[in-house]
C-alpha cells in the first residue's frame, strides 16, 4: 500500500507535512492466521502461506480456493485469501472475503480490522470507520485498529477524532511513534504546532529514524518562525534519504 500524505493550508510554510500510512496486509507483523482441522486443508493452507511470504499473491489465492472447498467455513483462509487479494488491489473482491468471515464469525475483531483496510483503499470512509469501530467494540486493546481509524478520521478532517483515536492508541501501545507522527500531522492541521512539534519530539525519541518525523518537525518548527531549527531537522531529513527535505536545505537554509 504506497504511502499517503496530506496536504495543509500554505500559510507560513510551502511545505507538505507527511502522515504515516495505515499499517497494511497484516497487524504488528503477526503471521498469517492458521486454523485448518483438515490433513488435506492443511497442506493448502500451509501452502499458500509459504507462497503469499514469497509474494506469489495469485498462487496463495489459488491455494487458499482448495483449502476454503475442503473446509467451507475455515475464517482464516477467507481473511487471508481476502489478504492476498488486497495485495493484488482486487478489494472488492477482498471485501467479500472478509464479509464471508464476519458472517462465519461475527466476533472475529480482525475481520472487520482488514474489510475497514480494504474499504479504506477504496475511499469508502465511513465504511472503513464503522468496520475500525467494530473492530474496537470487539477488542478495545485492538491499538492499530484505533491508529487506522484516525487515519481515516484524519483524511475526513474530523481532526478531534483522529486526534482521539491516536491518543487511545498511544495509551495501548506507548511506543507507537506511528501514532505520535499523525497525531502529530492533525494537531499541524489545527494549527497547534507547539503541541504538534511535542508529538514529533516523541515520536523521534521513539524511532531515530524516523524520516517523517523530523521532516514535519521541521515544518511545524518553520511555522513558529524557528528557521534554525527547521533547517536542523530537515538536514536530519534529508541525511535519512527525504528528497524534499535536501530540496528545503539547499534553498532556504
Amino acid at each position: 500500500m504506497p504511502t499517503l500524505s496530506r496536504a495543509v493550508p500554505t500559510l507560513m510554510s510551502r511545505r507538505i507535512p507527511a502522515i504515516a500510512a495505515a499499517l497494511s496486509v497484516l497487524v504488528l507483523g503477526a503471521p498469517l492466521l492458521t486454523g485448518c482441522s483438515d490433513f488435506a486443508e492443511t497442506i493448502a493452507f500451509g501452502n499458500a502461506r509459504d507462497k503469499y511470504a514469497k509474494g506469489d499473491y495469485q498462487g496463495a489465492i489459488i491455494d487458499y480456493d482448495k483449502a476454503i472447498k475442503i473446509n467451507p467455513k475455515d475464517v482464516d483462509a477467507y481473511i487471508n485469501r481476502g489478504l492476498a487479494k488486497r495485495n493484488l488491489n482486487d478489494y472488492q473482491a477482498a471485501i467479500a472475503d472478509f464479509s464471508k468471515a464476519t458472517q462465519l464469525n461475527p466476533n472475529y475483531a480482525r475481520a472487520y480490522y482488514h474489510r475497514g483496510n480494504a474499504k479504506s483503499d477504496l475511499e469508502d470512509f465511513q465504511g472503513a470507520i464503522a468496520d475500525f469501530s467494530k473492530a474496537i467494540q470487539l477488542d478495545p486493546e485492538y491499538a492499530i485498529a484505533y491508529y487506522n481509524c484516525g487515519f481515516v478520521k484524519g483524511k475526513l478532517r474530523d481532526y478531534q477524532g483522529a486526534i482521539a483515536d491516536f491518543s487511545k492508541a498511544i495509551q495501548l501501545d506507548p511506543h507507537y511513534a506511528k501514532a505520535y507522527n499523525n497525531r502529530g500531522f492533525v494537531k499541524g492541521k489545527l494549527k497547534d504546532y507547539q503541541s504538534a512539534i511535542a508529538d514529533y519530539n516523541k515520536a523521534i525519541a521513539i524511532n531515530p529514524q524516523h524520516t517523517l518525523a523530523f521532516t514535519n518537525r521541521g515544518i511545524a518548527k518553520e511555522l513558529v518562525k524557528d528557521l534554525e531549527g527547521a533547517c536542523a531537522d530537515w538536514r536530519k531529513a534529508a541525511a535519512l534519504g527525504n528528497r524534499d527535505a535536501a530540496r528545503w536545505v539547499s534553498k532556504q537554509c
